[in-house]
C-alpha cells in the first residue's frame, strides 16, 4: 500500500507558532531560506524515486514563482495552503473565499494545471469555520486535508472519522483525507508529521504507519515543512513553547525522512484520493462514508 506524502510549502518565519510575534506585513524583512530547503527536499525525492504533494502558500508562490514551476515540472502535485497563512477560524467566510480564490488562481496560472487540493494553515477548519467546506467545493477543490482527528488546544476534531470520507455540501461533495492517528487504549495519538515526526522516535512513526497500513487497511497522509530539514535557520525571539515546537528535532529530521521514504512506498495525495474515488479502491472495496455538512457538528465534541 502506498502512503501519501505532503509538504506544506512555507518559510521558517511564516509558521503559526510565530504569528504572535511576526505580523504578515513583516515577512519581507526576513531572509528567505525556502528555495535552498526545497531544493534539498527535491533532491531527496529524486534520490529515492518519490513524488509528493506541495501545499503551497500563495504569498510564497508569488515571490518564488520559478521554484513552484520547478516543483510541478519535476512531477509533484501543487495544492493550496491559503494565500497568507491565516487561520480559517480567524477569518469571515467572505475573507476566506477571497484568500483561497486568490491563492488557487495564482497557483493555477503558474503551473498551467488545476489545483484540486487544499490544506488549512495549522488545520484550522474547526466548529467555528464549517462554512469553509462549502466554499472549497464552490471554488472547485476536489479534496481537503485539514482535519486532524485529535484533541488539541488550537485545532482538532476528537470524534471525526480517522480515515477518508466525503463531505456533502450545497456546492457539491469534497473528499476529506484526515491526518493519521492511532487508536491507543481508547484515546487517539497523532503520528506522521510536523513536530510529531521530529519529537517522537522514528520507530514509533514506522510502527504506527505499518499498523494503519496492515491492520486497518488504510493509507496514511504524512506531512513535513521544508524548514524542518534546516537546523541552521535563524532563531527567533519567541515563547519557550514555540521554540520547543519549532526547533526541537531539526538535526535528525532529514535522516528520519530518508528512512521513511526508504521504508514505505509513497505517492502524491491526489493519487491516493483518486484511488479512493475509483472502483478499484484498495481499502477492502468499502465505499467512503458520506457526511452532510449540516451533520458534521456531531464530530466536534470535546
Amino acid at each position: 500500500m502506498k502512503n501519501a506524502i505532503t509538504i506544506d510549502l512555507e518559510d521558517y518565519y511564516q509558521v503559526s507558532a510565530f504569528s504572535n510575534n511576526i505580523d504578515i506585513d513583516q515577512w519581507y524583512r526576513f531572509s528567505s531560506r525556502v528555495e535552498r530547503n526545497t531544493d534539498r527536499l527535491l533532491s531527496i525525492f529524486d534520490d529515492l524515486g518519490a513524488r509528493a504533494t506541495f501545499f503551497t502558500l500563495g504569498w510564497l508562490a508569488k515571490k518564488h514563482a520559478k521554484l513552484v514551476r520547478e516543483i510541478a515540472d519535476r512531477g509533484h502535485e501543487i495544492a493550496c495552503h491559503s494565500n497568507l497563512h491565516r487561520s480559517v477560524y480567524a477569518m469571515s467566510a467572505a475573507e476566506f473565499r477571497i484568500d483561497t480564490a486568490q491563492a488557487k488562481e495564482l497557483l493555477e496560472d503558474l503551473t498551467g494545471t488545476r489545483v484540486l487540493g487544499y490544506r488549512a494553515p495549522s488545520f484550522s477548519i474547526t466548529r467555528n469555520s464549517l462554512w469553509a467546506f462549502d466554499i472549497l467545493a464552490e471554488l472547485g477543490f476536489g479534496y481537503d486535508s485539514s482535519i486532524f482527528p485529535i484533541k488539541h488546544p488550537s485545532y482538532g476534531w476528537p470524534r471525526a472519522p480517522r480515515f477518508p470520507f466525503k463531505i456533502k455540501t450545497a456546492s457539491g461533495s469534497i473528499t476529506e483525507f484526515p491526518m493519521p492517528t492511532l487508536q491507543i487504549w481508547g484515546a487517539r495519538a497523532p503520528i506522521g508529521g510536523g513536530a510529531y515526526f521530529r519529537l517522537l522516535p522514528y520507530w514509533y512513526t514506522r510502527w504506527g504507519i505499518r499498523h494503519i497500513n496492515t491492520w486497518e487497511d488504510h493509507s496514511a497522509c504524512i506531512y513535513l515543512h521544508p524548514w524542518e530539514l534546516d537546523s541552521e535557520q535563524p532563531r527567533m525571539t519567541v515563547s519557550l513553547s514555540a521554540r520547543l515546537r519549532h526547533y526541537f528535532g531539526l538535526r535528525g529530521a532529514e535522516w528520519k525522512f530518508r528512512r521513511l521514504l526508504h521504508d514505505f512506498q509513497v505517492q502524491p495525495l491526489i493519487c491516493a484520493v483518486e484511488e479512493l474515488n475509483s472502483d478499484s479502491s484498495p481499502t477492502r472495496g468499502q465505499p467512503m462514508e458520506e457526511i452532510c455538512l449540516t451533520e458534521l457538528s456531531v464530530y466536534l465534541g470535546e
